[in-house]
């Protein structure tokens, strides 16, 4: 195998071509997960984008909320798009080698949508906690421009950090290993195959970890917090009922989201209790599941989206009827 050599701060810099992807040795009917997960993807792709054509061809639906559930539902196309046709290629089809700049590619968009993902649920946290505790001003405080402003915030911020991290993975030299431990081109599975220092690397992947989880998680829970104490104020059973109802879904989302990757990010990333193989197959379950159920869930439950959604159906349904009958 050929090595790239570049000089950096007049040291060697060694790029292999590439790195071979070698999560999943140990399962033995894995084939059948992957042919799930091809389901998961159609299922990702069509809900999703039933949502945003719905959304954005209809006026009314032109709302700060509703453009906080497509910028989630284009997140949840870009994340699996990502993720699930290279687990296929790679596991299903036996095609495991991936070329190095293909490789930060790959780290960059997951860890980039991983994150925008992450900040959409905290988005939707503040549509709720606006729309609960100060319904008088809800319309004057989460403006179409606001809500514009904030993703637009969450995007630059998004990418950024993570341009900077997949950036610095050049200054790493491979002269080993080239064997990834993952589902995908991974972090910290990456960094680990280096020959020098990648204590820089390390630090980021802790700071994307508090970035990523802890910021988001902390403001969603100081928001649910905030709804709890208002809704327990108010006088009616009834109105009790119906703000938190509308809650509910969010929560969900919130849950498959959260706990399943705090979970496996905590216990083996720093803790390394969890078997590598485990953790391998429940991180590609937690990162491909919540887009596929996000639409399902959230966005189609969505009253608003919900008619809407029904009566294109029902359009559709009556206009091939009539074809049918024309000739």
């Amino acid at each position: 195998m050929s090595y790239l050599r570049t000089v950096l701060n007049d040291s060697v810099i060694i790029h292999p071509p590439g790195f071979y992807i070698i999560g999943f040795e140990t399962f033995p009917f894995i084939s059948v997960y992957f042919i799930f997960l091809a389901f998961v993807y159609v299922v990702t792709l069509l809900f999703n984008s039933l949502v945003i054509y719905v959304i954005t061809f209809n006026h009314c639906l032109h709302t700060p909320k509703c453009l906080a559930i497509v910028n989630l539902a284009v997140i949840d196309i870009i994340l699996n798009s990502c993720l699930i046709p290279s687990m296929i290629k790679v596991f299903l089809f036996k095609d495991n080698f991936i070329p190095f700049n293909l490789c930060l590619v790959q780290m960059f968009v997951y860890y980039a949508f991983g994150t925008l993902e992450s900040y959409a649920l905290a988005i939707l946290a503040y549509d709720r906690l606006i729309a609960i505790c100060f319904p008088l001003r809800h319309n004057s405080i989460n403006t179409l421009r606001s809500m514009s402003c904030i993703v637009g915030l969450s995007w630059c911020f998004g990418l950024g950090i993570i341009t900077f991290s997949t950036s610095i993975m050049t200054r790493l030299s491979f002269c080993n290993s080239v064997r990834v431990f993952s589902y995908f081109c991974d972090y910290a599975p990456v960094f680990r195959l280096a020959c020098n220092d990648y204590t820089l690397q390390w630090a980021v992947a802790s700071l994307l970890t508090f970035l990523l989880l802890a910021v988001p998680v902390t403001f969603i829970v100081v928001s649910y917090v905030s709804i709890l104490v208002t809704v327990f104020r108010m006088k009616s059973l009834d109105s009790r009922v119906k703000a938190l109802a509308t809650c509910v879904e969010h929560i969900i989302l919130v849950a498959v989201y959260y706990i399943p990757i705090m979970t496996i990010f905590t216990i083996g990333f720093y803790l390394r209790l969890i078997d590598p193989d485990q953790r391998v197959l429940s991180l590609s379950v937690a990162s491909c599941i919540p887009p596929c159920l996000n639409p399902i869930v959230y966005s189609l439950k969505t009253k608003e989206i919900k008619i809407r959604t029904l009566a294109l159906v029902r359009k559709n349904t009556i206009s091939t009827d009539q074809s049918k009958i024309k000739p």
